[in-house]
Formats: structure tokens, sequence, C-alpha cells
């Protein structure tokens, strides 16, 4: 019998531990949880004798693959799969996948709790604007994107996207105007939300020079990640523009520092909050079982993130 092994410090509902079991054990597969882990010696006694782990954010390197000689699938519950070292699990013939879609509903729905959160001033007592009407920009157009923009319509903002890997006829099948450039975007929208990974062409692409294009009261929404932004370039820009916001889901690195300067003008969820709902995180867990059963089963690699 083959072993699942769950491995996280940010354990799953239970509800989706219990889905999880039920279609491990119907597959004749054994699934074994390490929830609330202390240690790296803890995750490699736990994965010694794993054939598959599944892992949200946490970081699998290649000493956790170098104990694990039975070891052939890792699957990252969730879009991002930067935690996982890549490289090491190709070297190890250790096949890696996410389970992309799983979360988008949630992470869309927290982008629009946020820019609620902040056109209202906080809820502060002070009057705030609509969203109606507005112009919001999605950078990357990919299933979070694409939830975002359905949310948008429903708020009857002005939506665009730009996203160089997706067709111009998908994005404005949507309903959506297509922008071929990046820079135009950020141009054009007061607001724009971040949907990009983090990977050698992105860390910190969203600096001062970019961001200084964006119109008036412009608010930058980041759900992706934080090393995408250029910390000190947003700082500066914050500094000689006090009409611009950001909020975001991932607290950067000098949060402190942001929040002393600019207080009211910046909000950052206390962890990282887009998949927090109790949808998302069956969904993810179950459609990562799921993807391990159809691997061993049937040999089906669709998610595979790796070479």
């Amino acid at each position: 019998m083959k072993k699942i092994l769950v491995a996280t410090v940010k354990p799953f509902a239970s509800e989706a531990i219990r889905q999880m079991k039920n279609m491990a054990k119907d597959k004749g597969y054994q699934l074994e949880l390490l929830e609330k882990y202390n240690s790296v010696d803890e995750l490699k006694d736990a994965v010694a004798n794993a054939d598959a782990l599944i892992v949200r954010s946490d970081k699998i390197g290649k000493e956790i693959m170098e104990v694990a000689p039975h070891l052939k699938i890792i699957a990252r519950a969730g879009a991002g799969y930067d935690n996982i070292d890549l490289q090491a699990a190709t070297d190890k013939k250790i096949v890696v996948m996410n389970t992309p879609g799983q979360n988008s509903n949630a992470v869309a729905e927290l982008v629009f709790g946020m820019l609620v959160y902040m056109a209202r001033n906080k809820f502060n007592g002070t009057a705030g604007t609509e969203l109606k009407g507005k112009k919001l920009g999605i950078h990357a157009y990919g299933n979070v994107g694409k939830n975002v923009a359905r949310v948008a319509k429903g708020f009857k903002m002005d939506v665009y996207a730009h996203d160089p890997f997706v067709s111009s006829e998908i994005v404005e099948r949507d309903g959506i105007k297509d922008i071929e450039e990046r820079d135009d975007l950020y141009k054009t929208c007061q607001y724009v939300s971040l949907h990009i990974p983090a990977n050698p062409h992105t860390i910190k692409s969203i600096n001062y020079d970019l961001l200084k294009q964006m119109p008036e009261n412009a608010v930058l929404i980041n759900t992706a990640r934080k090393e995408v932004i250029d910390e000190d370039g947003l700082l500066q820009l914050m500094e000689e523009r006090p009409d611009f916001k950001y909020i975001s889901d991932i607290a950067p690195d000098k949060k402190d520092i942001f929040e002393q300067k600019f207080g009211e003008r910046v909000f950052f969820t206390p962890k990282k909050m887009g998949a927090q709902t109790a949808e998302a995180n069956i969904n993810a867990g179950v459609a990562a079982v799921k993807q391990i059963i159809d691997f061993f089963d049937k040999g089906i690699t669709t998610f595979k993130v790796n070479k």
C-alpha cells in the first residue's frame, strides 16, 4: 500500500482531512498526517517512508528529498510552488505538481474584501469612495485574475487585464479590455491587482518607475508574492505621493516601516489569507490527493510544474 504523507505546519481543516482520507482509503492508499511540526528533523523522519507528499506553504528542499528514497511525487495544495526546490526534485526524478484554480475564488473575494476596506478608509467614520465606475487593472489573467474580473464586473468596475501569456481573444471574450503593454495597464488604472508568480523575471519588477505612472488616488493590491515588490521603490513612491495606497495579503519585509510611515494608507493581513476559506481548503486538499492517485494509477501528470 502506497503511503501519502500530508505535512503541514498550517494544517488543513478537519473536513478537508476527512475527505482526503476517505478518497485515499477508497483507492487503496494510506494517508498519514504530520501537522504543526516544529523542526526539519520531524519532517525528515515522517517523509522517510512516504511515496507521495502533500504540502501547503511548507518549504521542501533537497535535504528533505534526500532522506525519502521512495518519494515519487510532491503535490503543493495551492497554486504557488516557489516553496519547493524544483531542480532538486527533477534531479531526484520526483514529479512536482500544484493544484491551480482550487483557491482562486477565495483569493478573488479577499481582493475585494481588502479593496472595500481601504476604499471606505478602514471604516474609520470618514467618507470614502465607491468602486463602481473605477478602473481596475488585473496583472496576470490566470485562474485568480479571471475570478477577480468576474467579481469586479459585479461591482460595475471598468476592468482591464495584461498577460503576455494569454491571448487577447480569451481576455476580450470575458468582456475585459486587453492591454498589450504592461506599463499601459498601470498608466490607465487607478486600481491594480497583482497575480504574477515570483520568478527571476518578476522579482522586484513592481518598482518605482512602474508605479509612479499610476493615476491619482492609486491603490496597489498584492495577493501574489511579496518578492515581486521592490519595497525600497514603493517606500520612495509613497513618500512622494500621499495619495498612493498599498494593500497586501503578504506582509512586506519592511512591514514596520510601511506601517509607521503610512499607517492609514497601508493594510497587511496578519498571515497569508488568500486560501483561508473552508471551501478552498477542502478543494485544494482533495485535488492534491486525486492528482497523486491519478499519477500512480494512470500516469497522469497534467499539473506537473518541474521538468
